[in-house]
C-alpha cells in the first residue's frame, strides 16, 4: 500500500472552505500530508478566451495565497502529470471533485486507469453542484426534460449542510509552471471569424477568489437578496448576486449560497430558482453530452442559418457591439470591456445574434465562451439553445425579443445604454432606443446605422421556422 501523500487535485473548486474531496484528502493524508495540485490543461486552456483565462489566474493566485503558497502548478496532458507526479512521491491517493462534464468523464477515467496500474486509487467526493447531474429523475428512472419538473424534485434534496475550511498539512513541492502562462496560452484556437476583433484582458469588477466570492454572497444575502425578483433585470442597477463566474471556477460552491439565502420571501425563492436552471442543464449536458454542440430539437434540425462573408460581418459587427441598435451594443460591448453581461442582456443579444441576423447560435455560444469570465459549457450551450428555441425546456421560436421593448421596460432611463455607448451619451429616451439612435437627424455622428431592420427580419425568422417545422 502507497504510504506517501495525498494529492488534493483542484479543477473547479479553487476554495479551502465547504469542499468535501479536501476533507477526504485531510483523512487520508493524515500520516503524510496533502500535496495540492493544479493542472494547466491545454484542452480545457484553448477554447478560453483570454478574460477568463486572466479570471481563472487570479483565483490560483488566490488559492495559492490562502494555501501559505502550497499550491503547485504543473502543465499538460493531466492524464500523463497525475500519475507521473503521484508515481514520483508514492501518492496514497488523488482526490477530486466529480466532473459531471463530457471531457472531464472522459479525463478522469483515463487518469483513474493509469492510477491503477500503479495501485493509486482516484476518490471521486462532493461536485461542483448542490445536486449532482444525473441525481434527480422521474418516478420511472427517467432524465427530466422540462425544467419545472426538475425543480419540484430538487428542491426537496438537501439540507444543504456546510464544511468548514479543514487543518491541512500542506506537502511543498517545486512548482512547474506560473499562472502567467496561462493567459500566454489562452486563445490559440480562435475561429476565423473571430479575427481582428478586440482580444484584451479583462475581468471587469470582479476580484478572483474565494474571500471575494464570500464577501459577495454576504453583500448579498444581506442587503439584495430579497429584492432579487424585482431588481435581477434592471440592466443598470447591481441587482444581480454577481456569484456567476466564483460559481464557475468553485470559489464558493452552490450549496454555500443556499444555505444562506434560505429565506421565504420572493427574492430569494427566486435565487433558488436560478441555481437550479443552472443544474438543470448540468444535468442535460450530462445525460447528452451531444446537446453542446448539436441541436436538441429534431424539428428545428434543418431551420435555415446565413453563412458566408455578409454572415460573418453581420456577426463581427454584432460582436464589436456596432450593430446600430443601442441595446445590443450596450450589451455587447460591456462584454468586451468587463468579460461579463447582464443575464437578461445576454437573452436579447442571443435572440438578436439568431432570429434578426439568421446566425446559427453555436457561432455567438462560441464568442461568449471566449469573452465570458463565467462562460460555463453547460449553461451557456444550453442558455443558447433556450434562446433559439432549439433545446430542452426551450422558449417557442417566435418568442423573438425587440431590442427596443426591452430597453423600454428595464433601461427606461437609458442608463444602462449610455454607460457602454459613448456615442450616445447626450441622446434621450424615447430616441435612445431606436435602432440607430433615433432617425438620421438625431442619429449621432460616429454612430452606425442599423444593420438590419428589425421588423423585417423578424417576419423573415418567423418564415424560416415555420418551413423548418413543415419539413421534420
Amino acid at each position: 500500500m502507497n504510504q506517501g501523500p495525498a494529492i488534493m487535485w483542484f479543477r473547479r473548486d479553487l476554495r479551502l472552505g465547504d469542499h468535501p474531496a479536501l476533507h477526504e484528502a485531510v483523512r487520508v493524508g493524515a500520516e503524510a500530508g496533502v500535496l495540492g495540485v493544479f493542472v494547466l490543461d491545454d484542452a480545457l486552456l484553448a477554447p478560453s478566451g483570454k478574460p477568463r483565462a486572466a479570471f481563472l489566474a487570479g483565483c490560483l493566485d488566490a488559492l495559492n495565497e490562502a494555501m501559505g503558497g502550497h499550491l503547485v502548478i504543473l502543465k499538460g496532458d493531466p492524464s500523463i502529470v497525475i500519475p507521473d507526479l503521484a508515481r514520483g512521491i508514492n501518492a496514497s491517493a488523488v482526490v477530486v471533485s466529480a466532473d459531471f462534464g463530457p471531457y472531464g468523464q472522459q479525463r478522469d477515467s483515463a487518469v483513474e486507469a493509469i492510477l491503477a496500474l500503479d495501485r493509486i486509487p482516484l476518490e471521486r467526493v462532493g461536485s461542483s453542484y448542490a445536486v449532482d447531474p444525473g441525481t434527480v429523475l422521474s418516478d420511472k428512472g427517467a432524465p427530466l426534460k422540462v425544467f419545472t419538473a426538475f425543480r419540484r424534485r430538487w428542491e426537496i434534496i438537501g439540507p444543504h449542510v456546510v464544511l468548514d475550511a479543514p487543518d491541512v498539512s500542506w506537502v511543498d513541492f517545486p512548482s512547474m509552471a506560473t499562472t502567467s502562462q496561462i493567459v500566454d496560452d489562452a486563445g490559440r484556437m480562435r475561429p476565423q471569424r473571430f479575427d481582428g476583433l478586440d482580444d484584451g484582458v479583462t475581468v471587469g469588477s470582479f476580484e478572483p477568489g474565494e474571500a471575494a466570492a464570500l464577501a459577495r454572497l454576504d453583500e448579498f444575502a444581506g442587503a439584495k437578496a430579497s429584492y432579487y425578483r424585482d431588481m435581477r433585470d434592471i440592466m443598470a442597477e447591481p441587482g444581480t448576486s454577481g456569484l456567476s463566474p466564483y460559481l464557475r471556477f468553485g470559489c464558493i460552491h452552490p450549496r454555500t449560497a443556499l444555505a444562506l439565502v434560505n429565506g421565504d420571501d420572493e427574492g430569494s425563492t427566486t435565487f433558488r430558482s436560478e441555481i437550479c436552471w443552472r443544474e438543470f442543464y448540468a444535468d442535460v449536458l450530462f445525460h447528452e453530452p451531444q446537446s453542446a454542440r448539436e441541436t436538441l430539437q429534431p424539428s428545428l434540425a434543418d431551420l435555415r442559418w446565413d453563412d458566408g462573408e455578409i454572415a460573418e460581418g453581420r456577426f463581427q459587427a454584432w460582436a464589436r457591439g456596432e450593430t446600430g441598435i443601442p441595446l445590443v451594443d450596450a450589451g455587447m460591448r460591456q462584454l468586451l470591456a468587463e468579460g461579463w453581461m447582464h443575464n437578461r442582456t445576454r437573452m436579447i443579444c442571443a435572440s438578436f445574434l439568431v432570429k434578426h441576423l439568421h446566425i446559427d447560435w453555436r457561432w455567438g455560444a462560441r464568442w461568449f465562451m471566449d469573452r465570458l469570465i463565467d462562460g460555463d459549457l453547460a449553461s451557456n450551450s444550453h442558455g443558447w439553445q433556450w434562446t433559439a428555441g432549439t433545446g430542452t425546456d426551450a422558449a417557442p421560436f417566435h418568442r423573438i425579443f425587440s431590442p427596443i421593448a426591452q430597453a423600454e421596460r428595464f433601461d427606461a432611463a437609458g442608463t444602462y445604454i449610455r454607460r457602454y455607448v459613448s456615442e450616445l451619451a447626450t441622446v434621450e429616451p424615447p430616441q435612445l432606443y431606436e435602432p440607430g439612435g433615433g432617425s438620421g437627424l438625431l442619429r449621432p455622428d460616429g454612430y452606425p446605422a442599423p444593420i438590419v431592420d428589425l421588423k423585417a427580419e423578424r417576419e423573415e425568422a418567423l418564415s424560416r421556422f415555420a418551413h423548418a417545422r413543415g419539413r421534420s
